[in-house]
């Protein structure tokens, strides 16, 4: 792993891990705050560095919401991505909807293009209804479309983040995201350990080793920079038979992963991957719990 590892002004990475919400956490709303442009300052007050747009329902803010979000957060100092949308399927047996999944990573490459952000993250879709290997060929080509209609629109080199996913029905296992990032060098894997997780119905991150392992990986079958500058999502996940159920806060005591681990795995290796929670209301919160959990292994380390 110390192939990943980066020295202090490397500019071709950050050198620390930076933390945020995935939206607006319900303390965001409590405290009087009603646009989500009022969101980098916040966060920044909260001691976050990271702030992932939520664009689930489609990409309907205007041009002029996107640039001042994005001003709002160069000024804060705040990280931003992009959720794209959830109508993306790039794995359906219909064919005009794989070729339709462009037009939504399209949406998305130019809000990260007005709000000045760089990853957008994407789900490939179910494979409920055919096999996994055909399902995930299928991807593969619509991956290869949404890359064209990108360069012909001049907004080829974003990030586009595919991501693990948690329910057992859906193409997302870390093998076939790895696979789909094969495609080309802006596609890369999001790595959400709460759904690898909950896809096993727990027990896959135990120990700091469990997380080195995931970055060793990424490092291997994609490259350094993507395994030491990896954007991550991260929450507790209620799951069944199935795989995922319901997102859970840090609160919970039943279910995992347990994120301390993640903090002393990136601390060792000396990564600085992009980690956005996802608690159900907490996201704020939790993610600040991470930021100083990592700073306080971080610290040791460096022997501050």
């Amino acid at each position: 792993m110390n192939s990943i590892k980066r020295k202090a002004g490397d500019k071709m990475a950050v050198n620390r891990a930076m933390f945020g919400p995935g939206g607006n956490s319900e303390s965001f709303y409590k405290q009087g705050n009603k646009s989500t442009l009022q969101a980098p300052e916040w966060v920044k007050k909260v001691g976050l560095d990271a702030y992932e747009y939520e664009a689930g329902r489609g990409v309907n803010a205007s041009d002029e919401t996107f640039v001042s979000l994005g001003e709002k957060a160069k000024l804060a100092g705040i990280s931003l991505s992009i959720h794209a949308p959830y109508f993306i399927s790039l794995s359906s047996v219909e064919p005009e909807k794989r070729t339709g999944s462009a037009k939504y990573i399209l949406d998305s490459a130019r809000a990260l293009s007005l709000m000045g952000g760089k990853t957008m993250v994407i789900h490939a879709g179910s494979c409920a209804k055919l096999d996994r290997t055909d399902a995930l060929n299928f991807a593969k080509d619509a991956i290869h479309h949404a890359l064209n209609v990108l360069s012909e629109n001049g907004l080829y080199g974003f990030i586009l983040g595919i991501e693990t996913m948690g329910k057992v029905n859906q193409l997302g296992t870390l093998d076939e995201v790895l696979e789909m990032c094969s495609v080309d060098k802006t596609v890369c894997p999001v790595i959400d350990f709460g759904h690898m997780n909950a896809r096993e119905q727990g027990g896959v991150f135990e120990s700091v080793d469990d997380y080195k392992r995931i970055f060793d990986i990424v490092e291997k079958r994609k490259s350094p920079e993507a395994a030491y500058n990896m954007h991550c999502h991260f929450s507790k996940i209620e799951h069944t038979k199935g795989g995922e159920k319901r997102h859970l806060t840090f609160e919970d005591t039943v279910y995992g992963p347990d994120y301390v681990p993640l903090m002393q795995a990136i601390a060792q290796i000396g990564a600085a991957p992009t980690i956005i929670c996802e608690s159900d209301g907490t996201q704020a919160e939790d993610a600040l719990e991470m930021k100083n959990t990592y700073a306080k292994y971080a610290g040791d380390i460096a022997g501050i």
